[in-house]
């Protein structure tokens, strides 16, 4: 193993688009950390050597995006609960001279909700989760463990629908989104876990007719930061959670392990991720 500082990466293909870097950075220069945090652009057919090759190359780990998640979950030694339930790790670090997987995706949406809308699970009742990609596998998984009686997964394709919603278990519920109008009224939390809303990826297109006051919806879209669902949920008076706390807060476990510090998700680090948005806008 190369001596030096501990390095870390966030792997991807392409990985321009990622702000895991800025995230990383920030935590370095605010904790005084000797290290570094850089983008690694690995094509497919190359991701398991460049994984394999950590140690000679002296990375201590990294995050790991699209399209490698479950190439990673793959190669790993040992998988923490959460990457094992999902088939899928977004965040790798070596122990020992293991190379162990995590998936934190749950860990950030929970806690960006229980920062943004205290209080967001209410009876924990229903809980609506829109899509049915690796976000919304996280998402379902999550909601489960927090104990909601029912976990709805509404999807335009229904067999994907109940793929994921089998993640809840007896609480998983699938459906279609012409459902959705029949859920709405007994919702204590509306998840987007789809892309759509997304800048140049087409509207999302649901309406909210019934959805009852106190129910906090989500986006997990975070550009814009203002997506037309929150823009609607926010004119009927609900709470409403943009998605980028949970880039932010899933984060959180992968600098702890590669660099020894708990980072902290601060205004500070928001403010810079928002400046960043609106400078690539």
């Amino acid at each position: 193993m190369t001596g030096g500082p501990p390095r870390a990466c966030v792997l991807g293909w392409p990985v321009r688009q990622s702000r895991s870097p800025l995230i990383h950075r920030h935590w370095l220069a605010t904790y005084g950390v000797d290290g570094a945090y850089d983008p690694a652009e690995v094509r497919p057919e190359d991701f398991a050597a460049f994984v394999r090759g950590f140690a000679a190359s002296g990375i201590v780990g990294g995050n790991v995006t699209v399209p490698h998640k479950e190439a990673a979950f793959a190669l790993v030694d040992e998988a923490a609960p959460s990457a094992a339930a999902l088939g899928a790790v977004n965040t790798l670090w070596l122990e020992s001279g293991r190379l162990l997987g995590a998936n934190t995706d749950g860990i950030g949406f929970l806690a960006n909700l229980d920062e943004g809308a205290r209080g967001w699970e209410g009876e924990r009742s229903v809980a609506i989760v829109l899509g049915a990609g690796g976000a919304a596998r996280a998402v379902v998984h999550a909601l489960a463990e927090r104990g909601f009686d029912k976990v709805v997964v509404l999807n335009r394709t229904a067999s994907k629908a109940e793929a994921v919603a089998a993640l809840a278990g007896r609480a998983g519920v699938a459906g279609g989104v012409d459902d959705l109008p029949r859920w709405l009224p007994r919702a204590d939390v509306l998840v987007n876990a789809t892309s759509l809303g997304m800048a140049g990826k087409g509207t999302l297109g649901v309406g909210l007719a019934g959805l009852r006051g106190g129910t906090v919806v989500n986006d997990l879209v975070y550009v814009p930061l203002e997506t037309e669902l929150l823009a609607q949920a926010r004119a009927r008076g609900n709470r409403v959670v943009d998605g980028l706390g949970m880039l932010l807060h899933q984060a959180v476990p992968g600098f702890e392990r590669w660099f020894g510090v708990r980072p902290a998700v601060t205004p500070e680090l928001r403010a810079l991720a928002v400046a960043d948005i609106e400078t690539r806008a």
